[in-house]
């Protein structure tokens, strides 16, 4: 933007906004219409002369920025001020007294009058401005009635009919309709009742986010917690919204101005840098070079501006400008919150805050809106790193996202698809995987689940994860790949990478990701997922794990499913709300035969469920089903279908049935004949799934009384797993069987032992 005057100001055309900017360095005092008569009064003066105007920014080291909402109101005023001086004459001798009269002892003081109102008052402070022509019509009304002055009453009849109208048409105003409520306590040079109505967006001169740093008037606090940057976050009730507000203050929006100074200067520098494809091909190594390019660049500008930080203050400020450079900007801080699960930024920007699901609270609005120049870097880059297209021939685009601290999947719109502009939808993942445990932690499923689920995977079944979306389908399938013993090789065949294959790399997983073509946007040089799932086969024995099944890479799988059901684990996440949504999917709308339906073994089902209020929801799991093999034609009919667990509503929980306790699974059986201390001996199995399910337990159990999450997380369950089939294969050769008392015993005295370390 060129170079404004102090005090001066410009129009800009951004998008569909013309933004009235003001410049404000110089000031002694922060811009703000609602505290200050002066910056009101600017800006309405600025209006008069400017015409139509939908934003207006005060600048000064931060951008204050008032959003169309909040600016019509001073065009309201402006508007109001213009049609009664201009083109009303409401000065005129014929609205202040009788056209013709030749008295003027009034006259000039009633004419001053207006003029104060209509020149300052109005643009400084339109609510007293309206107690002040509410009072001057009761003293003239009192005037009236003087008995010496009845060869007045036909001019004061006219002046307080024009005093009424004035007040009538500053009653239509929303400045005055909406302050109403508030007048009986107002008093004149208090302006804190213009705090209801003006909250500008902030947005320090180094990046281009705007955000709402200032509590709405109005809000409850409902919760309170900080990150681990530093990142203060509210959730807000206000009146007449059902959703939360989720009001986020970010390092960067505390600072000094000599360090916003620095930022807004190192930003200009490293600005001129134009990013290649290459560097995006290794996007944290990047981020580390530029991490420490720009520390050094900060301590240079130190020096230049000859300032006194400590190291920990330069490390700060490198990580702030790393965000707002090669990074995501307020968007990486929103996935660092654990309690985020999406991040939802429509078209068009600017206009539209961003909206969170949050883990607690449902869907949230925030206090944060980002522009246009931002998210058109942020395509750019999702570009590169994903080697995919993004435009009007290709309008969608899925990308994986991994920053410091979380992974998101991101899936990007355009026009003509998105006929606003560029849309963006994150959805948030653990930077660590999810366990078996952390989900009897939250509730998700019970111990005895968590039990089940380890028995099928080390009985190499085949499963389907279904659920309806944000169901919790991919974080589940990524407890599961924690519960696979790491002496096993695992492939993962996804078109946008979601499961957690790099943290189980250094978890020392013998683990390979194929990344393959997506259905909704092809992109060219990658194979399909058929293709992707066939050439899996060829890569030696191993368990095969798939991303999602969308299409006709169906029939693929469930040929990997034939072929390897036996020897190891093949598994996918799949849309279905029930056992049977996902039969009718996977062999009417996708193509796979019946009789291969067959060689799926088992169908988990996880949905949200909502409180009878509607506002909140809980990530449950609410069936466990077996696909039997002896059925023809329809499963349902035919009783293809077993459930093994099922959600009661009443205990919040999923809890087993008389098939899974009687012994009456086909499955489990089936896991059992190959198993020679299990052959016919249901007892058996069913020790080992509840010995299961008393370590998981007593996991949680610990992690609580302790205060350590850390004993919950995939590096001690991992190991703690790895204990487990140690100490099991340890008593099975000494004494022929796998005792579930010993084991447990044996599991428990290594638990405590770690604890001790």
């Amino acid at each position: 933007m060129k170079k404004i005057k102090p005090c001066s100001h410009i129009v800009s055309q951004e998008g569909g906004d013309r933004v009235l900017k003001i410049n404000c360095e110089g000031c002694i005092f922060s811009p703000s219409i609602e505290d200050h008569a002066l910056c009101m009064r600017k800006s309405i003066d600025n209006i008069l002369e400017e015409g139509h105007i939908t934003k207006i920014s005060f600048l000064q080291k931060q951008e204050y920025v008032y959003d169309s909402e909040q600016t019509a109101l001073l065009v309201e005023i402006a508007n109001l001020i213009y049609r009664l001086t201009k083109e009303e004459d409401i000065l005129s001798s014929e609205k202040i007294g009788p056209a013709g009269q030749k008295c003027t002892r009034c006259f000039s003081n009633r004419r001053e009058f207006l003029r104060d109102l209509f020149y300052n008052q109005l643009k400084e402070d339109p609510i007293v401005a309206y107690r002040k022509i509410r009072r001057r019509i009761i003293e003239e009304g009192v005037r009236l009635k003087h008995p010496l002055l009845k060869e007045c009453i036909q001019c004061e009849k006219t002046f307080i009919s024009t005093l009424d109208y004035i007040k009538k048409e500053l009653e239509k105003t929303k400045i005055i309709s909406r302050s109403k409520p508030f007048l009986k306590d107002y008093k004149e040079g208090d302006r804190t009742i213009y705090t209801r109505l003006f909250k500008p967006s902030i947005r320090p001169n180094f990046m281009y986010t705007q955000i709402a740093s200032r509590y709405p008037t109005d809000a409850e606090e409902i919760d309170n917690y900080i990150l681990e940057d530093g990142s203060e976050v509210s959730i807000l009730k206000l009146p007449n919204d059902v959703r939360y507000t989720y009001h986020l203050v970010p390092p960067e929006f505390k600072l000094t101005e000599p360090k916003y100074e620095i930022l807004s200067k190192a930003r200009e520098i490293i600005a001129e840098h134009k990013p290649k494809k290459e560097e995006f091909i290794d996007p944290q190594r990047t981020r580390s070079i530029f991490y420490n390019i720009e520390k050094d660049l900060i301590r240079d500008l130190i020096k230049t501006e000859k300032l006194k930080l400590t190291y920990k203050e330069i490390e700060k400020l490198s990580e702030i400008l790393v965000r707002y450079t090669i990074g995501f900007g307020l968007v990486e801080i929103l996935l660092t919150d654990p309690k985020i699960q999406d991040v939802s930024i429509n078209a068009p920007v600017g206009i539209n805050k961003v909206n969170v699901v949050h883990a607690d609270h449902g869907e949230c609005i925030t206090n944060i809106s980002f522009t246009e120049r931002e998210i058109d870097s942020w395509a750019t880059k999702l570009r590169m790193l994903s080697g995919r297209p993004l435009d009007q021939a290709n309008p969608v685009l899925d990308a994986n996202l991994e920053i410091p601290g979380g992974r998101s999947r991101v899936c990007v719109i355009q026009d003509p698809l998105s006929p606003f502009g560029l849309a963006f939808s994150f959805r948030r993942h653990r930077e660590r995987p999810w366990t078996l445990p952390l989900f009897i932690k939250n509730g998700m499923l019970t111990p005895l689940a968590a039990g089940l689920f380890s028995f099928l995977i080390d009985g190499s079944r085949t499963i389907l994860i279904a659920g309806t979306r944000s169901a919790g389908k991919t974080s589940l399938m990524s407890s599961l790949l924690v519960e696979i013993m790491r002496s096993s090789r695992i492939i993962t065949v996804e078109d946008t990478p979601e499961l957690p294959v790099s943290y189980l790399q250094k978890l020392n997983y013998d683990i390979q990701p194929m990344k393959v073509r997506s259905v909704i946007v092809g992109a060219e040089g990658e194979l399909s997922a058929a293709e992707g799932i066939r050439t899996s086969l060829r890569l030696g024995d191993s368990s095969l794990i798939i991303g999602e099944v969308r299409s006709k890479e169906a029939i693929a799988l469930y040929e990997a499913m034939r072929v390897g059901a036996l020897a190891n684990v093949v598994a996918g996440t799949i849309h279905g709300s029930s056992p049977y949504d996902v039969f009718d999917r996977v062999v009417n709308d996708l193509g796979v035969p019946r009789t291969s339906f067959k060689a799926t073994d088992i169908i988990a089902v996880a949905n949200p469920i909502k409180s009878a209020s509607g506002l909140e929801r809980n990530r449950r799991l609410v069936q466990v089903s077996e696909v039997r093999k002896f059925w023809e034609k329809d499963p349902l009919d035919e009783k293809g279908f077993a459930d093994l667990m099922k959600y009661d509503a009443r205990e919040d929980k999923i809890v087993p049935t008389d098939v899974f306790t009687q012994g009456d699974s086909y499955i489990l059986k089936e896991i059992a004949s190959n198993v020679r201390e299990w052959v016919g001996d249901w007892d058996a199995v069913w020790d080992n799934i509840v010995l299961r399910a008393r370590i998981k337990k007593a996991l949680v159990d610990l992690a609580k009384k302790t205060d350590n999450n850390e004993l919950l997380e995939a590096e001690f369950v991992v190991e703690s797993n790895d204990k487990f089939h140690e100490i099991a294969e340890a008593i099975s050769q000494e004494i022929g069987v796998t005792d579930p008392k010993r084991i447990y015993s044996e599991w428990e005295l290594w638990l405590k032992s770690k604890i001790k370390e």
